[in-house]
């Protein structure tokens, strides 16, 4: 049997927290369930293409843009699940036996993790808190908790929109509720949080996910996000 899993992640100069992310992925190695793992840049400046040839990753390169480096990912993957990760994101012990239920139990569903931060303190558990108690309840997690779906149901929603932002929360409202939170974490890095405060940056990202709600597009979104 052919291992049933393409990991996929999008980059962006990304070399220097790429080798933690993959390191987390070994013992999905090791457990026979990845097939391929694929690099989908966005015009980097670093040197992905040595990285990805010594971690024996596939590279394509394209334009910047998060949902379209996801969805070139995608249509380059040869596995029957495909699974999404943002380079900063580290997944954590044992993921690999949750993964593998959700995998043999659900295959109609789509799955996500936990939110952690790599970050100590009561303000990121708090953030963490709540992202996980919105994937729970209303099915809606962003892309730092990775996605987890079959080909198939992939295929079926028309995949990742090739926008700049909010392409993690388009796919989320396609499959409309149909995905399941596992029991497993995601830890990510608090590098905006940090820089912006935990209260001002939480604001931010609420208010850009109202004005998508309201009509704005990813793209105006997209301009501001980071300024």
């Amino acid at each position: 049997m052919r291992a049933p899993i393409s990991v996929i992640i999008p980059t962006l100069n990304a070399t220097n927290s790429l080798p933690q992310t993959v390191a987390s992925l070994f013992e999905g190695l090791e457990a026979g369930l990845i097939r391929e793992l694929i690099f989908s840049d966005g015009g980097s400046d670093d040197q992905i293409s040595a990285l990805a040839e010594e971690l024996g990753a596939s590279l394509i390169t394209g334009d910047k843009s998060r949902g379209g480096q996801l969805r070139r990912g995608a249509q380059n993957a040869s596995a029957g699940w495909f699974l999404f990760l943002h380079a900063d994101t580290y997944l954590a012990e044992n993921w690999s036996s949750k993964v593998l239920d959700h995998i043999t139990a659900h295959p109609d569903q789509a799955a996500c993790f936990r939110l952690r931060f790599r970050h100590s303190g009561l303000r990121p558990v708090i953030v963490a808190s709540w992202a996980n108690l919105r994937s729970r309840l209303l099915g809606l997690p962003y892309g730092d908790q990775g996605l987890l779906i079959s080909q198939r149901l992939y295929n079926d929603l028309g995949g990742y929109q090739d926008i700049p932002l909010m392409e993690d929360v388009a796919i989320a409202r396609a499959l409309r509720g149909n995905i399941r939170l596992l029991n497993s974490a995601a830890s990510t890095n608090a590098d905006k949080f940090i820089r912006d405060g935990w209260f001002w940056r939480g604001a931010r990202n609420l208010w850009a996910l109202s004005r998508y709600f309201a009509g704005a597009s990813p793209e105006s979104l997209a301009s501001k996000y980071d300024k």
